[in-house]
């Protein structure tokens, strides 16, 4: 069997550590390995459910006056946070972990990550993010689950084998997502959660009552384990590491799921792609406590997060398995820029993720906000597209060509240089060094018309013109360019006054320019 037609028809498997685990065939990812270059990357997937508040998560120190102004019962004291190397942006002073990491060149910040016309419904983002469509897409396949798809064939007939004996992907701790469903179906499957990872290592399983249900219960769990393909070579990957580190914190479901994927990895699982997740980030009110905003729900979720990532790298390095491992965060959107009277804050849009790893191109790549025309109803301007993150994770940590990323994501994407040149020994740009004021508008405020200029290095040059939700409006630039400056003039008539965001993108920078419309006299 070749390794292409294996990745194509992994089956789902079993559960770990309390927490349920699918083995899955169908991510972009597992597909993307197909027809790249046999490495040994692995890539661990964290989604925070409910929308993480990213300006309180990645803080702008530069424009902090600014950020305070707008969320003055929620904003952390300029004085508790912790700066990154850059200085003019800074976290969460629960997230020590995180900074650390980022100070020993294993964290990359990318910000304003989202997709044009957002929407703040917790299940359509969430849709949006784990399908890879647009926001008036509806799309029945993953992201993921397309790659394999179209990849391979005959599954599930020969797999596992001798040169693929492993699933694919694990996801740990919910229903099979979305972005793990292909063309020909759903590609993973789920087995009874009533298994804990240290049942099944150990074939033990729990007591069934003693009850005609019980029978049931008990000849469904034989049949399970019989099916259940993949749950040997877990328990022997998990039976190998037997000295793993013991530093991960207490009472922290992030912490326990990622130590799991560790002991896989560790134990010499060829897995590629682990998915787990975390909630609680739905936070509407009380997201701070009162008299103290470093305290409160959020802060106890980022303190969640920064320990669990940081005990799992502690981990992978004593392992010595660190430089093959990546990982990232996402959410379904952010929050609002302006708090509630609740001390929390409503359903957003672009959001802030975190790329970590010995891999990672440690530095923050996008701008702070432009708070000057923030408004109750307004969403952070998004700096870079969703699918661009994926397409780059594609490229350069699994080396799948750019013409059949192109293909998975069924369009092109712009390349952003987050993962160190060292992965598939491609060039790289410095994250925080990609110029300033490379797009301007004349006049502003304007009326029935505007001039845009912007420089492009040459290549595909994109100008797109969002208003202050976040709704794409316009798109004047959209075409291959000479290095140089450029000016178009753009008939603004048909816009109503108001709020709205320029943004350029030319190969691997994304710029945002503030724009005012006004009605004239």
């Amino acid at each position: 069997m070749q390794r292409r037609d294996f990745i194509k028809n992994v089956a789902p498997v079993a559960f770990l550590g309390g927490f349920k685990i699918s083995a899955l065939s169908n991510m972009p990812f597992l597909n993307a390995l197909a027809g790249a270059s046999d490495n040994d990357h692995v890539l661990v997937l964290i989604q925070l459910v409910g929308g993480n508040d990213s300006l309180n998560t990645v803080i702008p120190i530069d424009v902090y006056g600014k950020y305070a102004a707008l969320r003055p019962n929620i904003a952390i004291p300029e004085s508790s946070i912790l700066p990154l190397g850059n200085f003019k942006s800074g976290l969460h002073p629960a997230m020590t972990g995180m900074q650390s990491l980022y100070n020993d060149g294993q964290l990359a910040v990318i910000q304003g990550v989202g997709y044009p016309s957002p929407d703040t419904s917790h299940f359509r983002s969430t849709d949006i993010w784990l399908t890879g469509s647009n926001s008036d897409q509806y799309l029945n396949t993953g992201w993921t689950g397309r790659f394999l798809g179209q990849s391979y064939s005959n599954y599930p007939v020969g797999y596992p084998n001798a040169s693929m004996p492993d699933p694919l992907a694990i996801q740990i701790g919910s229903v099979i997502s979305p972005m793990f469903m292909s063309a020909g179906g759903t590609t993973a499957m789920a087995v009874p959660t009533d298994a804990s990872f240290y049942n099944l290592i150990n074939g033990i399983t729990e007591p069934a009552p003693n009850t005609a249900m019980g029978t049931e219960l008990t000849y469904l769990r034989a049949i399970a384990r019989q099916t259940n393909k993949y749950a040997s070579a877990i328990e022997a990957a998990a039976k190998k590491v037997t000295n793993q580190y013991t530093g991960y914190p207490a009472n922290n479901e992030l912490a326990d799921q990622l130590k799991t994927v560790a002991m896989l990895v560790g134990g010499g699982l060829k897995t590629k792609v682990y998915l787990v997740e975390m909630g609680g980030f739905d936070t509407h009110g009380g997201q701070v406590n009162g008299g103290d905003t470093t305290t409160g729900a959020h802060a106890n979720l980022l303190t969640k997060i920064s320990e669990a990532i940081s005990a799992f790298m502690t981990d992978l390095q004593m392992q010595g398995i660190d430089k093959r491992v990546l990982g990232m965060t996402f959410s379904e959107f952010s929050r609002r820029v302006m708090s509630n009277g609740s001390m929390g804050t409503d359903h957003g849009a672009a959001q802030s993720i975190f790329i970590f790893g010995d891999a990672a191109n440690a530095g923050v790549l996008g701008q702070s906000p432009d708070f000057s025309a923030i408004t109750n109803e307004s969403n952070l301007p998004m700096q870079y597209d969703f699918r661009s993150v994926y397409s780059s994770i594609l490229r350069d940590w699994f080396c799948v060509a750019p013409t059949d990323v192109s293909s998975i994501l069924m369009k092109d994407y712009q390349y952003l240089p987050f993962i160190k040149s060292t992965a598939c020994n491609m060039n790289y740009d410095n994250l925080n060094n990609l110029g300033n004021n490379l797009i301007s508008n004349s006049p502003n405020p304007f009326n029935n018309s505007t001039s845009i200029s912007f420089k492009t290095s040459g290549g595909y040059t994109l100008v797109q013109i969002f208003d202050a939700s976040g709704r794409l409006v316009m798109i004047p630039v959209q075409q291959d360019y000479p290095q140089g400056t450029y000016t178009v003039s753009v008939d603004t008539g048909a816009l109503a006054s108001g709020v709205y965001y320029a943004r350029l993108q030319n190969q691997s920078v994304s710029q945002v320019r503030t724009m005012l419309k006004v009605t004239e006299k």
